[in-house]
């Protein structure tokens, strides 16, 4: 079968898992490429094989001019529409050497992030393809100083990595509470939970930040699982700065969940192999969860039990909490119910599918 050479340009995107607005699917040769650092997705290259297999004129004449053809890629859970940009086939010299320029300009980007990233011991763990890779979806922004970067409440969009400067973590009465340099990370926690941000940001020089946007931060975290240790850290630590603005974790201690997210206090009680019962009280009901030595091995949440149950408790953001050391020894029995980080990533892909819904 004769496929025709072509490029497309994606205008429209609802939930896709993948790709963004923006990126170009390139049909050469016989070959699809996609936008660097992203996997083809087999059901897109279903759709684009279809499109460039057909005869049929992919540009058409209206009274208004000439239009683009408009296509839809919707076999998943998510949603793209592209359009027929240009034919590859008929490219001219100017046009060939625009897009070298563009290429030497986008490998001046990423070799400017991978010699920036490689000094960082967040990304040390990955080898020179895959760091390469990752720089690729990064996006510098830069900022004067005392400008605000990110404001309490609002939804988390974004990782970022501070890259020249230094940012304030600022409370609501405008106090400094910490300060993060360059390679220092933010705005994971509101990522991984689907809250929003917690604190505000502010910058305190001229700063410049690399950023990760939330759905290609999921990208990386499943493509390299390593990292994710990294993020699970980063997580506890957290947690832990913010269990001493409510308490060392001791039996008899009580919080709210405004304070401190379910999330942090599983991972806090996960990490210190605490073994003992939270009770969780909400409007609309309540939860137990029970550890030994910091392993999950109950949780009950009106309805649900297990992993469904934690899943749950992941989404919540208000109520309160108690903590008490020690569970019965039939407790002490029963099997974990599963490893605990991937519990997290698990109950992060559930909450992200919802929020899409």
């Amino acid at each position: 079968m004769e496929y025709r050479d072509a490029i497309f340009i994606i205008t429209e995107e609802l939930s896709c898992p993948i790709y963004n607005v923006g990126e170009e699917l390139k049909v050469e040769s016989m070959a699809l490429t996609v936008p660097e650092a992203k996997p083809a997705c087999l059901l897109l290259v279903q759709e684009v094989m279809k499109i460039v297999s057909n005869r049929q004129s992919m540009e058409r004449f209206t009274p208004q001019g000439i239009r683009k053809t408009k296509f839809v890629c919707g076999g998943c859970t998510g949603l793209i529409r592209f359009e027929f940009k240009k034919e590859k086939g008929f490219a001219t010299l100017q046009m060939k050497l625009l897009a070298a320029a563009e290429q030497r300009q986008r490998m001046k980007h990423v070799d400017k992030f991978y010699d920036l990233l490689r000094k960082l011991d967040i990304f040390e763990p990955l080898e020179e393809n895959s760091l390469r890779d990752l720089s690729a979806l990064l996006e510098l922004k830069e900022y004067g100083a005392n400008k605000i970067i990110l404001k309490k409440g609002d939804p988390g969009t974004s990782l970022y990595i501070v890259v020249e400067g230094k940012v304030a973590v600022v409370n609501d009465d405008g106090q400094t509470l910490s300060e993060m340099k360059v390679g220092d990370v933010f705005g994971e926690m509101s990522l991984l939970s689907g809250e929003p941000v917690t604190t505000s940001i502010h910058s305190r020089e001229r700063t410049k930040l690399a950023t990760l946007s939330s759905k290609d931060f999921k990208h990386v975290l499943n493509k390299y699982p390593i990292l994710q240790v990294f993020f699970y850290r980063l997580l506890v630590e957290r947690a832990q700065a913010n269990s001493l603005r409510s308490g060392t974790i001791s039996s008899g201690m009580t919080g709210k969940l405004s304070d401190i997210h379910p999330v942090e206090l599983f991972q806090l009680i996960n990490t210190s192999t605490k073994t003992g019962k939270v009770e969780l009280l909400f409007e609309d009901g309540k939860a137990t969860v029970l550890f030994n030595e910091g392993e999950l091995v109950q949780a009950v949440h009106d309805n649900l039990a297990g992993k469904e149950a934690f899943f749950s408790l992941m989404a919540k953001s208000d109520g309160s909490f108690t903590y008490t050391s020690g569970i019965s020894e039939e407790a002490a029995a029963l099997p974990v119910i599963g490893g605990f980080m991937g519990l997290v990533m698990e109950g992060m892909r559930r909450i992200d599918e919802q929020s899409e819904e």
